[in-house]
């Protein structure tokens, strides 16, 4: 929501909609659910939605995705022996949000992070390969539901492909790409050169402030580590891309706002695991 809520602010002040302000968009997890959302083309080829239509998808249907009934909570023995919420719930959301539309549709170039579980590699959906490779031009409420398919929390995606795979077995993005800054970073120098001047706009949800303390946590094994320990991953890659990012854009980059240059947006996903 906060995310949305801000980007309504830049639309407001542009007066554009967000797929005309950037250049290219970079979302995991629930950015990039933002990210598939404010690309996608009505029937006109204008944009479907607007920032203020995204936040109330979330307003509205929170308690639809994150639906978890005493009976799932029973079977799955607390979420120890399952994924906490059922799948059905997502699903409706962005079909009923995402439709039919394709990736290769994107009114402005969008990559989105997944991981593959069996290949055991990280995955990009990215709006400029399902241009030019329709085996690659997956329809986004797929690639919403693989970016947003956090282990523990939904259960991961069996995406199926054309031969010589059958399928993609993926779960979300924020395993290795939580702050997608960096992916979008390298992208935008691939696609328009290292002569673009280039201005990065990174949007997070906010960040983890609950400590574990050493004597909680010194005796911990596997089952008192298993929750806690995602969000360590998904805080320490988005904080590890943001040093990163900062080190190569410092305040002595010549960067200057001129009336030709590339204009990013990075959502991170670190609430999506609340």
């Amino acid at each position: 929501m906060l995310p949305a809520r801000l980007l309504h602010e830049i639309e407001k002040t542009v007066k554009k909609p967000v797929s005309e302000i950037f250049d290219l968009i970079a979302g995991t997890s629930t950015g990039g659910i933002l990210a598939l959302c404010l690309s996608m083309p009505d029937k006109n080829g204008k944009p479907k939605y607007k920032a203020l239509d995204v936040l109330k998808l979330y307003e509205d249907e929170g308690k639809k995705i994150f639906n978890k009934s005493a009976w799932k909570t029973t079977i799955s023995l607390g979420n120890l022996i399952d994924a906490k919420f059922p799948i059905f719930g997502i699903e409706e959301v962005l079909d009923n949000y995402l439709g039919q539309a394709k990736l290769s549709e994107a009114l402005t170039s969008i990559i989105i992070p997944s991981y593959e579980i069996e290949q055991r590699m990280p995955f990009f959906f990215k709006s400029r390969k399902a241009k030019e490779n329709p085996d690659y031009d997956f329809k986004m409420k797929d690639v919403a539901r693989a970016t947003s398919a956090a282990p523990t929390y939904f259960q991961s995606l069996k995406l199926k492909v054309t031969p010589p795979v059958d399928y993609f077995a993926l779960i979300d993005g924020g395993v290795f790409a939580n702050n997608p800054a960096m992916c979008a970073y390298s992208e935008a120098k691939k696609v328009f050169g290292n002569d673009e001047e280039i201005i990065l706009v990174s949007i997070g949800t906010g960040q983890l402030t609950r400590q574990i303390t050493y004597d909680e946590s010194k005796d911990w094994g596997v089952l008192e580590w298993a929750r806690p320990l995602l969000s360590v991953v998904f805080d320490g890659v988005s904080a590890t891309v943001d040093y990163q990012l900062k080190q190569l854009l410092s305040d002595d980059t010549n960067l200057k706002i001129i009336s030709d240059f590339r204009l990013l947006w990075i959502l991170e996903a670190t609430t999506w695991m609340m």
